[in-house]
């Protein structure tokens, strides 16, 4: 950041298991008009407080890691930008919180059916790590579960992600059992669940339009089940 940005201040959600309850921190941050939330808390880590915890990878709205929420709303930190003096930082929601702002996302990738391929990828030399096997542009961000508000109220839904992949194994099955893949999505805590308020879309970074999916998915599965009883 240049030496002439402007002072926002952030107010950033702190959280160790071991400390007990959540609370906030407040920390003077320089930005200019340029800077993102992003390198915000990369400031608050080098400058500040060395013990905040967050995560990123790619910079540029690929991988997905550095989801939170930014003035109650959703978004990558990577390419949200700086707009408010005044910026409150929280993990998503809907997702446990290992640590201040990080999520432990293995919630949301069990959520996935047991059809959803994974991908077993090397991050450094000697350890393993899975990941599920992306489809387009779904970057596995989990804004679209942190901004549903029937996952706030149902921790068996199985979310907006989960769904939207399951919809396009109808478009282009690869191999897939699309029979066992309706047969998962056909369920009180799956498609049917969803009360199409939209808000997985309007968070989605990546175009994928889980809301949109998910009435399409809910058509077949109509059809599906008129047909069995004809």
């Amino acid at each position: 950041m240049s030496a002439d940005a402007a002072t926002r201040r952030f107010r950033v959600h702190r959280f160790r298991r071991e400390d007990g309850p959540s609370h906030v921190e407040e920390f003077d941050v320089p930005a200019g008009e340029a800077s993102t939330v992003l390198e915000g808390l990369r400031w608050i880590e080098v400058h500040a407080d060395r013990s905040l915890v967050i995560r990123h990878s790619c910079f540029h709205a690929s991988c997905g890691t550095c989801g939170v929420r930014v003035n109650g709303r959703e978004g990558l930190a990577c390419v949200t930008p700086v707009t408010t003096d005044t910026v409150t930082v929280e993990p998503l929601a809907n997702i446990p919180v290992l640590a201040d702002v990080v999520v432990d996302m293995r919630p949301f990738v069990e959520r996935f059916p047991p059809q959803h391929p994974l991908l077993r990828m090397s991050e450094r030399p000697g350890s393993e790590v899975q990941s599920p096997e992306r489809f387009e542009d779904c970057i596995e961000c989990g804004l679209c579960l942190s901004a549903c508000p029937i996952a706030a109220t149902d921790d068996r839904y199985v979310g907006p992600a989960a769904l939207a992949w399951a919809q396009r194994v109808l478009e282009e099955p690869r191999g897939e059992d699309v029979d066992a893949v309706l047969e998962w999505a056909d369920d009180e805590h799956g498609a049917w669940q969803c009360h199409a308020a939209f808000e997985c879309t309007e968070a989605c970074p990546s175009e994928v339009f889980p809301a949109q999916r998910i009435m399409k998915l809910r058509r077949e599965l109509t059809r599906r089940r008129l047909g069995a009883s004809s």
